[in-house]
């Protein structure tokens, strides 16, 4: 098994790690620090893949906004209703928001693409993607890098043995904290929804009358 894993990761893994890293966030990116950790790739490998994965994704992403800005908002009701927050967001917040959209969580693919259909500089949102780029590729390959280091530590110098467990227990830690901000977004809303259901079961009253 392990030799197929190296085998295949060798083959394809740093660009699995590209693609994965252009369309979407972090749970690929600290498996695979985790992975560097093991032998199976090298950090250094890791963060300049994943860099150029995230830069390149979200260049594509402003661009998209820049130019097919209003064919989304058309066909995208997804979009249509991060819209505003994201705007309150680059209205308050500015260039921060374009350095840290990769860090907030429902809004990575969409705050480049508002950006794009605001006058944010182009060259000013390139220089900001390079930095937070390379700053969300360091973190959290190295957030998967100390997961492995930390869990030698219970599994003794031999952790070899033991990787496949590691492997699921991280992908189960990620997988909870997913659902945890899934649940959290999902308790959000519960106003929303029930103001929509009033307004609904009113609607249906003055219907009938």
């Amino acid at each position: 098994m392990q030799a197929f894993l190296r085998d295949y990761l060798t083959d394809h893994g740093y660009w699995v790690l590209f693609v994965w890293t252009f369309l979407e966030g972090e749970a690929g990116l600290i498996l695979a620090g985790f992975l560097a950790y093991q032998g199976y790739f090298t950090v250094p490998g890791v963060i300049a893949t994943s860099f150029a994965g995230a830069f390149c994704g979200d260049q594509f992403y402003f661009y998209l906004g820049r130019l097919k800005g209003r064919f989304l908002l058309s066909h995208s009701h997804a979009l249509v209703r991060k819209l505003r927050k994201g705007l309150r967001l680059i209205e308050r917040y500015g260039n921060l928001v374009a350095f840290t959209s990769r860090y907030t969580y429902g809004f990575r693919i969409v705050l480049p693409i508002i950006l794009g259909m605001t006058p944010f500089p182009s060259l000013r949102f390139l220089l900001l993607n390079l930095a937070s780029a390379a700053s969300w590729a360091v973190v959290f390959t190295l957030a998967g890098y100390l997961f492995g280091t930390s869990a030698e530590i219970f599994v003794g110098a031999d952790a070899k043995r033991y990787e496949h467990y590691l492997l699921a227990a991280l992908a189960g830690i990620i997988f909870l904290v997913w659902c945890g901000h899934f649940i959290h977004a999902w308790r959000r809303r519960i106003p929303a929804r029930i103001r929509l259901k009033r307004m609904r079961h009113a609607r249906a009253l003055r219907d009938q009358a």
